[in-house]
């Protein structure tokens, strides 16, 4: 059975709205940091107008994941925008496909259906994107708050109840991105790496079913890492304690004589100094 498609016509232009995203994600971390991102998208008075966040730190310290339990914490539907170097501006807004006996039809982006919808538009690693694809943005960055079509021709506004939130990597994968853009995308939260408490909460939630002693081991692997600035992250830890976990079923070992060879096959023998 296909997923219903919700479509609607803006100005005798038939669009196909994108579905939102349901992701089993929960936030555990600094509650402050969730507080700041909602502060962010509050309109306090008729002339007044949402910030359009943006969320700043290394790979997986958990920026989507921040972005989507607000997003939630207001009870709106999520949309997910994944940036890539190779995004183009019409990817961002409106694209042409074939329909049905070679007829063209018109699909709204996620962003696009997010800002029909009243709905919150998660943009994943926006500083992946190029120049071109951040200025068909800009007009929805500040008080004006559409985009311009130009494949359809049309000037869709955004809902009153849109919510954008930008996240970005630290690393050297990407753009800069350009001043006129830095200056609509306000205000700037630095997620840091977490504690030792909030790291094990984390890996609590995400592996329920291990051991305490496992996640303990990878913890203080973790904060290791972190005192010598290495850019490993509760993402990492995850992914090294369940890759223990499935060879400790595949060959009845215990998961901590485990942990190296984990360690190992996630980050690389490098690794394996900050192990004790």
């Amino acid at each position: 059975m296909e997923p219903y498609m919700e479509r609607i016509t803006l100005d005798g232009i038939n669009l196909t709205l994108a579905n939102p995203i349901e992701l089993p994600l929960r936030w555990v971390g600094d509650e402050e940091l969730l507080r700041q991102l909602l502060a962010a998208w509050m309109v306090i008075d008729e002339r007044d107008i949402p910030f359009n966040p943006r969320l700043i730190g290394k790979p997986g310290v958990g920026k989507t994941t921040l972005a989507y339990a607000a997003a939630k914490r207001l009870g709106r539907k999520v949309y997910l925008f994944q940036a890539t170097m190779d995004t183009r501006p019409e990817d961002l807004i409106v694209t042409p496909v074939i329909g049905p006996e070679g007829s063209i039809q018109y699909a709204a982006s996620s962003l696009v259906s997010a800002m029909i919808s009243g709905g919150v538009l998660i943009l994943d690693e926006g500083n992946r994107m190029s120049e071109k694809a951040w200025a068909s943005l800009a007009p929805l960055l500040d008080d004006r708050r559409y985009v311009e079509s130009i494949i359809t021709g049309l000037r869709i506004t955004a809902h009153p109840d849109f919510r954008i939130v930008v996240t970005m990597n630290e690393d050297s994968s990407t753009f800069e991105v350009p001043e006129y853009i830095h200056s609509r995308l306000q205000p700037q939260l630095f997620i840091d790496f977490p504690e030792a408490d909030e790291e094990l909460a984390i890996l609590k939630e995400n592996l329920p079913f291990a051991g305490s002693s496992i996640l303990n081991y990878v913890v203080q692997f973790l904060q290791r890492g972190h005192a010598s600035d290495e850019p490993y992250s509760v993402r990492d830890g995850i992914n090294i304690a369940r890759y223990a976990l499935k060879m400790m079923a595949a060959t009845e070992k215990d998961p901590r004589e485990l942990l190296p060879l984990a360690v190992e096959r996630i980050l690389g023998e490098e690794a394996l100094r900050y192990l004790k």
